[in-house]
């Protein structure tokens, strides 16, 4: 006996049986879900795949525009690129502040409108429209990057921020973070969040220099633009008591505790050198050099 094939047989006068049955829910409740199933592969699918979008298109509100154009002081002299620029306000009223720039969008509809809206409002000869995919273009030559996309998109695209845009790049988004790389700033206008970041530069490893005849060493560790540095003059370990890293900028503020003397020395960071002032302040002296150190690249 094909006790397997019997089974089978049972099952399917089991299914219709059950369909004839008042209740009959398990053929019933089948049947509907394979309607719905059918109706979404016949509607959304087609549709999904012909516009192949990573985030659907949702403009930003005109004076959040504007919040977010503050937030990264955006004026004459800047590049702002907008990527997923849609109908191309962010680029449009940033040019209206003097500054120049182009918008990046993948659906052509909404480029061919940018560049309308970019003729009527008059600033079609500072700005241009680009139909491209933002992660197959190369924005490294933005002062500022504006954006609305998602928060997997930003997270997606964060690691070519670090690594492409020079450091002190301003960085704004609209709703949506980068996760764990917190921003320099946040603010909250009409019930919309806005990130604000600065590329910071890289300073990660050893450093050493000289200030007034006397040796110093430093350990940074870095994440992202927060550092935690270990800073020694000779062979004895100095209390930092500040550490900031502003884009190209790096402060520090430490104290000798056996001279009661206080170290500030702060510079701008250039190809793993770094540049700028050394105040050395105690009861006898208040004194300030030129600092110059450099990245151990052992």
């Amino acid at each position: 006996m094909n006790t397997k094939k019997n089974n089978i047989h049972f099952k399917r006068q089991e299914l219709i049986a059950d369909s004839q049955h008042p209740i009959r829910k398990p053929l019933t409740e089948f049947l509907k879900a394979g309607f719905f199933i059918s109706v979404f592969l016949m509607f959304f699918i087609p549709v999904s795949n012909a516009q192949n979008l990573d985030v659907p298109y949702v403009p930003t509100p005109s004076d959040v525009v504007e919040v977010m154009l503050d937030l990264a002081d955006v004026g004459p002299g800047d590049y702002v690129i907008d990527l997923g620029s849609g109908d191309g306000r962010i680029v449009i009223a940033a040019a209206k502040r003097g500054a120049v720039g182009h918008g990046i969008d993948l659906n052509p509809t909404r480029v061919r409108e940018a560049r309308e809206n970019a003729e009527s409002e008059g600033v079609s000869d500072r700005v241009i429209f680009r139909e491209a995919d933002i992660f197959e273009t190369d924005f490294s030559q933005a002062s500022v990057i504006t954006m609305y996309l998602l928060s997997s998109v930003n997270v997606k695209l964060r690691p070519y921020l670090l690594d492409k845009l020079s450091p002190g790049t301003r960085v704004v988004s609209h709703s949506f973070d980068m996760d764990e790389w917190q921003p320099d700033k946040a603010e909250r206008y009409a019930n919309r969040d806005i990130y604000y970041w600065v590329i910071p530069a890289d300073v990660d490893g050893n450093w050493q220099w000289e200030t007034a005849g006397q040796s110093f060493s430093m350990q940074i560790n870095q994440t992202y633009q927060e550092v935690d540095i270990t800073l020694r003059a000779g062979d004895l370990e100095l209390t930092t008591e500040e550490a900031t890293l502003s884009g190209k900028r790096l402060t520090l503020i430490a104290h000798d505790e056996i001279s009661n003397t206080r170290y500030i020395f702060s510079g701008s960071v250039e190809d793993h050198s770094v540049r700028g002032y050394a105040q050395i302040h105690n009861e006898e002296l208040n004194r300030i050099d030129r600092w110059s150190a450099t990245l151990d690249e052992e």
